[in-house]
Order: structure tokens, then sequence, then C-alpha cells
């Protein structure tokens, strides 16, 4: 059933990636984006939000540069090709339709100026003062305190991102689903991080302090 959901949602986006160009005057970086955006919202939302249900992280606000690398990681099979990957079969598709110059970055230039969505605590579980503990050995040094990210080392902000997305980003990293194609630099830099957390429920506690950062 949820299988003939997916198929449906990729039949509704081709369709408004083809009605998003008819009529229209060619569009560049932005406004270009907005348009091929359409492709994404059956899944991300109208605002980049996301939806649980469906496994689709929010994106709104996320910079720039790391949804283009991601959008490349999709389509050159560096990132969700892994048999098990439901949600990276589902995106790699979607990543290889933005194929007219200008598509990717432009995209990526749009869903980068949304104004970030605030995200609905999903999970009950963890600990807090144990994620803190671990937040600041092992993930500080790349995302910061405030969680931010850095783009000098590759990582993404993560403060306000959606919990039950952060772990199951964990288990993937952790399990090898993410992080070990060979072009996969800076993840393979996060699976070993990942490995660092002995099990679900030191996961489950560094997304309850996570999930705790102000969102700024």
């Amino acid at each position: 059933m949820l299988k003939k959901a997916y198929i449906g949602l990729l039949a509704v986006a081709a369709l408004a990636a083809v009605l998003a160009g008819c009529g229209t005057a060619p569009a560049t970086g932005a406004a270009q984006g907005k348009l091929v955006f359409n492709t994404c919202v059956p899944c991300h939302g109208e605002n980049g939000g996301g939806n649980a249900r469906l496994r689709a992280p929010a994106i709104a606000g996320l910079p720039e540069w790391y949804l283009v690398r991601q959008l490349q990681n999709f389509q050159k099979d560096v990132r969700g090709a892994q048999r098990d990957d439901m949600e990276g079969h589902r995106m790699r598709p979607m990543a290889r339709s933005l194929y007219h110059p200008g598509d990717l970055e432009g995209v990526a230039k749009y869903v980068a100026g949304l104004p970030i969505v605030p995200q609905a605590q999903t999970m009950t579980e963890g600990d807090k003062a144990a994620g803190e503990t671990t937040y600041t050995s092992v993930c500080i040094a790349c995302h910061a305190a405030d969680g931010k990210g850095m783009e000098a080392v590759g990582s993404p902000r993560i403060a306000g991102q959606a919990d039950w997305y952060l772990y199951l980003q964990l288990q993937k990293f952790h399990s090898g689903m993410r992080g070990t194609h060979p072009e996969d630099t800076y993840g393979a830099q996060m699976r070993a991080m990942a490995l660092t957390l002995a099990d679900s429920t030191a996961m489950k506690d560094v997304v309850a302090y996570i999930r705790s950062i102000p969102v700024k």
C-alpha cells in the first residue's frame, strides 16, 4: 500500500514538473528553483517543512552548499543506492529529474532561502543530560555548540531538524547504509562518529539533546 502511495507521489511530482514549465518565461537562480521546487512539494511540503509520515525531512533553510552536495550524491548513487534505503530509493529519481542547466543549483538556492519550519516532537525517549555529554565529546567539533554546522568541515545545521529524522540518519550511518560509498568523504566522517554511539539508547540520548538546542 505504501509502495503504491510512493508511486503516486512520483507521478504527481512529474506532472508538476511539466506544468511548471508551461507558458512561463525562462527563469534562473532562485526563481528557476522555485519552479523546480514543485517536484519537491508532494513529499517535503510547500514550506519545505517535511512530512514524517512519508519520512521526508525538513529541508527549508538548510545550507545551499549542503543541499547541492546531497542532490549530487543522490544523482550519482553516492547516497540512496543501498538496497534497504527506502527513502533514498524514493529520492534518487527526484534528484535525477533536475537535469536542465541550473535546476539543481536553483532549487538549492530557493530551499536554502525558505524560513526554518518548527518541528513537532515525535520521540519521548532519550536522556538529554547524557546526550549533552555525548554531543560535547563527539558532535560539537563539526556541528558546533549551536548546532548550526560548519561548511569548512561539511557539516550541516542539525538544530531544529526533526527528531525522527536525526535518529533515522544515525541508524543509517551506524549500519553502513550511509557513509560507506568510496566517494562519500563527508559521509564516511559522519559514519565514524555514529559508530562511537554504542546503541539505540545512545542515539536517542543525543537526539534528545539536539532537540533542546534553540534554533537561531
